[in-house]
């Protein structure tokens, strides 16, 4: 891979790294969403207040999986790996998909009414989601040309 893609790697996976630990939605973070929810949809009932509240372990959040994603792509970054980098960049994105069906199955009027309150602020999104396109653009650019010897 060219110099300037792995720095864009780089930059990519710590940018998703420092967004796991920011807010998603409002006061929701990813500290805050367990697999189960993720799983089997949210409880019915519950607003986005109070799913920004409850209390999950970090093992079985979605923090440790967008953690991972940063850690694979920071290592595709390290060691030129595209496999690797193209893993990680499919595993994040299907984690914010899958968040964002399950949102929308239980919150989706409040979200379709309430959008731009609920997205102001949400810069763990935004880094998250902007490491995550910046990380698929990198794995995608063409590979460097071997110069041939005269």
């Amino acid at each position: 891979m060219r110099t300037s893609v792995h720095l864009l790697l780089f930059a990519s996976a710590i940018a998703i790294a420092v967004g796991t630990f920011g807010p998603l939605l409002d006061h929701l973070k990813p500290q805050h969403i367990s697999f189960d929810n993720l799983r089997n949809g949210f409880p019915d009932g519950q607003s986005l207040d109070q799913l920004g509240h409850q209390s999950v372990t970090l093992w079985v959040s979605l923090a440790i999986g967008f953690l991972a994603v940063a850690a694979a792509i920071l290592l595709a970054a390290l060691v030129g790996s595209r496999t690797l980098g193209t893993l990680g960049v499919l595993v994040g994105l299907a984690g914010l998909g899958v968040l964002t069906w399950r949102l929308d199955q239980n919150f989706d009027d409040q979200l379709r009414h309430d959008y731009s309150d609920l997205l102001n602020g949400s810069w763990g999104l935004y880094l998250v989601g902007g490491g995550l396109i910046v990380a698929l653009l990198c794995v995608l650019a063409p590979r460097e040309r071997k110069r041939v010897g005269v």
